[in-house]
């Protein structure tokens, strides 16, 4: 791989707060939170991250009858990352673009769907839905994009569970100091709320949230946390050499200096804070960076009880008590949207280095003790002025954790 600067140049979002990152932005700085009680099947209701975005203003109602959710967030997250930054496929080589999705799950919703509607019809399969198979498809949602799009360079959705979103722009990152593409559209994407079977799972597991007030459910590092608030969502950003973006005069929200990810291999479930740390540790080391360079640490935790405290255990293996980075969190306003979330928690914090603020963690009443992290931001927006260098971490099931460090350009 080569040494080029690799930067974002574009982002499209939507989140269950906001469609644009400005809007975003301004719910994250001024305490906005979205969530709501849905129908789940089987269950009732329950807490979740809905998304509001108008899925019409890019695909018509006969592909929308044909594509998957998932899609429909995609093909949305790319054309605004495109049109954010300014660039229009039609006079770039299509070939040479490259399409790379973080996911969590896909394929469940479509599966239980027809499932469900096959019982009402006593399973005579010819009510199967004959889009089933390139709906179920792992590639579905990256193919879509690609599909709708025309762009005929490499697709492929990245199984990273929670960690997806980072995993799929340090593919980008790696895609381009290879020189395979000259233009990247990555990050994650979420059709989680419409599966009941993650509800499902997330129940037996003791680890799905609960509450009278929805917006209040999702708590990270609070005493009284119980669990994950499951949300849709999804986050594209528009990634490209520092040079092509300075040749056409494009717009530079931040550059992609250090990355890291690595696996657990100690349990399915339960995280491990000495390899979450190695993990932030090799991000560090590729960026060339100590840790008291680190102004924002977006965190992951997901406001399960052992999740959070274990994350914390990490970040003071590595951070002890530098009194220079300040520790913040998103789930706390938009839930946990699963393969989106780690693209989303970076695109809220980006505009950092233009306001100077670290947005809040909201919905901490009383601190754990064992989530107390030296410069914690808590329920208000802090003014520190000078941002120069964001940290976001996500981890997931089967042990994966990820790091991405972004930086200021000066």
């Amino acid at each position: 791989m080569n040494a080029q600067r690799i930067v974002i140049s574009g982002v499209g979002l939507t989140a269950p707060n906001a469609n644009h990152l400005s809007d975003f932005r301004h719910c994250l700085l001024h305490k906005i939170a979205r969530i709501q009680e849905i129908d789940v099947r089987y269950m009732g209701k329950l807490p979740a991250g809905v998304c509001d975005f108008d899925p019409l203003k890019y695909q018509n109602k006969k592909e929308l009858r044909h594509c998957t959710r998932a899609a429909s967030i995609g093909i949305f997250c790319a054309q605004e990352a495109l049109c954010d930054a300014q660039i229009s496929l039609e006079t770039i080589d299509t070939s040479r673009v490259g399409v790379y999705v973080g996911i969590t799950e896909h394929g469940n919703v479509e599966t239980e769907n027809e499932v469900h509607n096959l019982l009402q019809f006593n399973g005579d399969v010819k009510f199967w839905a004959h889009h089933h198979n390139p709906r179920t498809i792992a590639n579905n949602p990256a193919g879509e994009i690609n599909l709708k799009l025309g762009i005929q360079g490499p697709h492929y959705t990245i199984g990273a569970a929670c960690a997806a979103g980072n995993a799929g722009i340090i593919q980008a990152v790696q895609m381009l100091r290879l020189g395979e593409v000259d233009l990247a559209i990555a990050g994650g994407i979420s059709e989680s709320i419409r599966s009941f079977g993650i509800f499902a799972g997330f129940r037996s597991q003791g680890a799905l949230g609960y509450g009278s007030d929805p917006n209040r459910v999702s708590r990270p590092f609070d005493c009284k946390r119980n669990g994950i608030v499951v949300s849709e969502g999804g986050c594209l950003f528009i990634i490209e050499r520092l040079s092509d973006v300075q040749k056409r005069f494009g717009k530079v929200y931040g550059e992609i200096v250090g990355y890291g990810m690595n696996t657990d291999a100690t349990d399915a479930v339960l995280p491990n804070a000495e390899r979450q740390a190695q993990c932030i540790r090799m991000a560090l080391e590729r960026a060339h960076l100590t840790p008291e360079e680190v102004t924002i640490i977006n965190s992951h935790a997901t406001s399960t009880p052992m999740g959070d405290a274990v994350e914390c255990e990490a970040i003071r293996n590595v951070f002890g008590n530098s009194t220079k980075t300040y520790i913040n969190n998103t789930k706390s306003f938009i839930g946990h949207t699963m393969g989106a979330a780690g693209a989303l928690e970076l695109a809220g914090n980006l505009p950092a280095f233009e306001d100077g603020y670290v947005h809040p963690t909201i919905n901490i009443d009383e601190l754990d003790p064992q989530c107390a992290l030296e410069n914690l931001v808590i329920n208000e927006a802090k003014f520190v002025g000078n941002i120069e260098t964001i940290l976001n971490t996500s981890f997931g099931m089967l042990g994966t954790n990820s790091a991405i460090i972004v930086k200021k350009i000066v």
